[in-house]
Parts: structure tokens; C-alpha cells; sequence
């Protein structure tokens, strides 16, 4: 087979990349070229999109600099022994993509993973050689760069002062499904790893007499799990991530639902799970984190582990704590009212605030968002008070939509 396009290049390692799903902007900083000569944009293939916190839709190059793999773990399309075609990019070819699509305004910035070649430290140090040379030569966009757990700390603190966020892959949520589908891995040296990034970032955000020191992955770091190649159940998983969380101070836990690949080994399920399940850990993930949800409150509503897929969780959790509501939108404190179904953090805000003028009634509730449909069971208002609602035998089977709407909800 002849040399490869770059053009050829870019179609099999884009393509390669989306099966990380941990590519986020959410928490980088808004950038501009004010203060320097910056190329391109301040606000086709590869392309993915991502989310600021303030709602921006921001582009992202998102590629491998190679599919290309020295390990061999079990549920990765790009394994050692997996039979696809490989590619892969140079230091000089990326920096030229990145900035021609960064330039022509296509994107605002790359996500920039890896499969390992030679050695953890070889292809470290490849990646920041990258990112390095697009600061160097004026490039001012967001970075993601995937980092490799073994590479050497100098190396990854180097990544770091370069890249916005770094992300470190915990790739399964129990060790020994590491050890047994990623035998070249170690759970302890990945968690290690994240430590050690914290405690970089820790330091750089440390203010100083003479002010801040140097940048340090400002956006953060992240990781993804894989979910349903082995056994854990949904409780697993989202213990981990609150471990994790807490440990690390991550700014995200991506969940990927595990899609079977071509030769795949016998020790992996035969099926991918419910896209559902991926969907229901996000919404548990996000009460974790902003509505102040316990996590044995969440997985007491899932008695075998794992969540429901017919209801979201936090619906799940009060169809099994039905005493505690209705609650009184007029009276009710900020934490009941988090907990209502068909209220978000914003409703709620506008809700405490309101009543400070006047009682409020449904309609208010309703035009300042809330679904007062999902709600209505579980709330009182001033011209709302069920009788025996919560009593219903069949109140969850309301809840439950087509299979096809639900993700659209």
C-alpha cells in the first residue's frame, strides 16, 4: 500500500477517537487574541462539539496521533492484536491541521489522544512536543490532552503547563476488571497519576507575594469509565466516580457505554448494554454533584445496583421516599426542593426568590420553567393540594415513556 494523504490520516484517526468520550471545554477559560498574535477564532472530519458552562457551542479537533498500540487491552478497538488499519500522524502534521482549521475558524481548539508506540514516555512526550510547538508558534485555542498514567512526572507536568485540561482515563470502575481485561495497566498507578495532577495544579493555583505561579491546566482534569465490558453494577460505577471526585478534585466523569468490537475477546459480553444505562449515570452523576444527592441515597433506589431505566434517578428516589413529599413550594427549604421531580437548580432558584413577593401558584411555577406535570404529585402550591396522589398504585408507570422518546426528554 502506497504512502497515506494526510487527508487519509485524518479519516482513520478521527475516527479512531470517538470512542473517548471524555471531550469537554467545560471550564476553560474564554481566550482572545488581544494580548498577542493569536490565530484565529476568540468565541468536517475530526470535528466534535462541546459545552462551555456559560452555554457556548465549542468546536474541537478530536483525533489520535496514532491507533497504533503497544498494549493489548481486551475492550480496545485500537489493541495490539485488533485487526484495523493503522495511521499515524507526525509532531509537524498535527500542528499543521490544528492551526489550518483553527485559522479557517472550523474549530476553537483540540482534543488530542494517543495509542502508546515505543514507550509511555516516547509518546508522552510526542503529544507535548505538539501542543508545545502550537503555543510556540501563536496558537491560542483550548487544549484537552489525553494523558498516559506511567509516563514520566516531568513529562506530564510539562502537558500541563501547555494544556487547558488533562484527562487520565480510569478505563473500568473496579481494579480487578482492569487487571483482567487491561493486563498491562494498574488501577493503583492510574489513580497515582491523578494525584500526582492534582498536586501540580494544587500548587500552580496556590497564590503567592508575587502573585499566581506558572498556568497549570487551568480547565482541570477529567476521566472516562468504561461501562458494561465487565460486571460492575451502577453502584460501582458511580462509587468509584464519587471517589474519585473527592480524591482528585476531578471536573468530570465521563461515562462510555461499551460497544463490542471485531475479535472481540470471550471474556467480554457478547452485547453492548442499553444506551440508557450511560444516559442514567450522567443524570445520577449530575445529582451527585449539584443537587446534593448522597450517594447511598441513589443506589437505595436501585436495590440490585443498578438504576432504573424506565424512570430518571432522581424520579427513582422519590417514588421510594414518597413521606417525604408533597412538599410546599411557598415554605419548602432549597434541599426539598432540589429533590421535587421536574425541578432543576435554576427553577428552583427562581422559586425561592419569587415567593419572597408573592404565593405561588402553578401557573407561576410553569412559566418559570418547571415541569409542573413531572411535579404535580409531589408538591403543594397555592392553588394545588393532591389528595392520595402519592398513594397511586400506578404512579410510576405515568413516568415511563416510549423508549424512543426518552433520551429526547
Amino acid at each position: 500500500m502506497g504512502k497515506m494523504t494526510l487527508q487519509q490520516k485524518l479519516g482513520i484517526l478521527s475516527d479512531a477517537a470517538k470512542y473517548d468520550a471524555s471531550c469537554s471545554s467545560s471550564g476553560g477559560a474564554k481566550r482572545d487574541s488581544r494580548d498577542g498574535a493569536g490565530l484565529g477564532s476568540t468565541t468536517g472530519s475530526g470535528i466534535c462539539h462541546a459545552y462551555a458552562p456559560d452555554g457556548r457551542c465549542i468546536s474541537l479537533l478530536k483525533i489520535l496521533m496514532t491507533n497504533q498500540c503497544i498494549f493489548d487491552c481486551a475492550y480496545c478497538i485500537n489493541r495490539r492484536s485488533s485487526n484495523v488499519r493503522r495511521a499515524r500522524f507526525t509532531v509537524d502534521e498535527v500542528v499543521h491541521l490544528t492551526t489550518e482549521f483553527y485559522r479557517r475558524n472550523y474549530i476553537e481548539g483540540l482534543f488530542l489522544s494517543s495509542g502508546i508506540i515505543r514507550s509511555s514516555d516516547y509518546t508522552m512526550e510526542q503529544m507535548v512536543l505538539i501542543v508545545e510547538k502550537l503555543r510556540a508558534d501563536g496558537f491560542r485555542g483550548y487544549v484537552h490532552l489525553k494523558t498516559i498514567p506511567d509516563a514520566s512526572p516531568e513529562l506530564i507536568e510539562r502537558a500541563g503547563r501547555c494544556a487547558d485540561r488533562l484527562s487520565i482515563n480510569i478505563e473500568l470502575p473496579q481494579d480487578r476488571s482492569i487487571a483482567e481485561l487491561a493486563p498491562e495497566k494498574d488501577g493503583a498507578d492510574i489513580r497515582k497519576a491523578m494525584a500526582g495532577v492534582r498536586l501540580l495544579k494544587d500548587s500552580a493555583d496556590e497564590p503567592t507575594f508575587r502573585g499566581r505561579r506558572d498556568r497549570f491546566a487551568p480547565a482541570g482534569q477529567s476521566t472516562q469509565m468504561i461501562v458494561g465490558a465487565d460486571d460492575s453494577t451502577d453502584a460501582d460505577v458511580l462509587g468509584q466516580s464519587t471517589r474519585l471526585y473527592g480524591a482528585y478534585g476531578l471536573k468530570r466523569v465521563y461515562y462510555s457505554a461499551f460497544s463490542p468490537i471485531p475479535d472481540a475477546s470471550a471474556v467480554l459480553p457478547l452485547k453492548d448494554p442499553p444506551l440508557m444505562r450511560e444516559h442514567r449515570l450522567y443524570q445520577a452523576d449530575w445529582l451527585l454533584r449539584y443537587y446534593e444527592f448522597g450517594l447511598d441515597e441513589i443506589t437505595s433506589a436501585a436495590p440490585d445496583g443498578n438504576l432504573d431505566l424506565d424512570v430518571d434517578p432522581k424520579l427513582a428516589w422519590a417514588l421510594s421516599n414518597r413521606d417525604r413529599f408533597p412538599v410546599d413550594v411557598n415554605r419548602a427549604d432549597r434541599e426539598a426542593l432540589l429533590r421535587v421531580p421536574g425541578f432543576g437548580s435554576k427553577i428552583v432558584d427562581r422559586i425561592v426568590k419569587a415567593r419572597r413577593q408573592v404565593t405561588l401558584g402553578l401557573e407561576d411555577i410553569r412559566r418559570m420553567g418547571g415541569r409542573v406535570k413531572a411535579a404535580l404529585p409531589f408538591v403543594t402550591a397555592r392553588d394545588h393540594h393532591p389528595s392520595g396522589s402519592l398513594d397511586a398504585v400506578d404512579l410510576r408507570a405515568r413516568y415511563v415513556k416510549p423508549k424512543q422518546m426518552e433520551l429526547f426528554a
